[in-house]
């Protein structure tokens, strides 16, 4: 069963979303939240697995409330799910920790779909912003946004640890990553958070913008 704490300033909205979501096999609604102060209450009580985020709601909005609870309690998935594509919005939810952004227009379907999908550690990002997300890492690529990485924390890195990372440059999720390496998911986010920890990096986004904008995987021994 996976937990769903829905967050929206709008009560039509949460209670509509509550119903549906209630009313599938494998998901339960926890809680709902009209603020992100109320988002912070709640994940202390309840651990939610998921949470569904509104960006523009009173007291804390939901990209500031993403790096709280992605800061505090990195394991939760958010998905941001709001009216509003502008660059601004897309950009500083991805770089705090969102796994999902999708527009308010898609069907519960997608929606149900979407919460499996991060839920199991991949993302889940909207068709109609897809392009923006892809010119924004390719913007941060090209420009002075550099990952800083010590040169002894990567030489502490292992042999299966660099494999795991040129996994995670291609895009691939924790089961395809597993499937590649022949390990189990747990072992691969095992890994994940030891490579994490040696690299000081602060998700997976960071390591694979690391990857790509150095091509170190590319140097380094099969």
């Amino acid at each position: 069963m996976i937990k769903v704490l829905v967050a929206d300033d709008q009560e039509l909205i949460r209670q509509s979303l509550q119903i549906v979501l209630d009313s599938k096999d494998n998901i339960e609604v926890t809680d709902v939240a009209s603020n992100g102060q109320e988002v912070v209450q709640s994940v202390r009580r309840e651990k939610p697995d998921v949470i569904l985020m509104d960006i523009r709601m009173p007291k804390m909005d939901g990209v500031q409330c993403t790096k709280i609870i992605k800061d505090n309690y990195p394991e939760i998935k958010i998905i941001i799910l709001t009216t509003f594509d502008d660059d601004e919005y897309v950009y500083n939810a991805l770089k705090f920790g969102a796994s999902g952004y999708l527009l308010k227009g898609v069907s519960m379907d997608e929606l149900v779909n979407a919460i499996v999908t991060v839920h199991s550690g991949r993302a889940m990002i909207n068709p109609d912003i897809a392009t923006k997300v892809v010119r924004l890492f390719s913007q941060m690529a090209r420009a002075d946004y550099v990952i800083p990485v010590g040169i002894k924390d990567v030489e502490d890195l292992t042999k299966t640890e660099w494999k795991v990372i040129a996994e995670v440059e291609k895009g691939a999720s924790n089961k395809e990553i597993a499937e590649r390496l022949k390990l189990s998911e747990g072992t691969v986010r095992n890994y994940l958070s030891a490579i994490l920890n040696k690299l000081d990096l602060r998700d997976r986004t960071q390591l694979a913008i690391w990857a790509v904008q150095t091509s170190v995987t590319q140097k380094q021994p099969k």
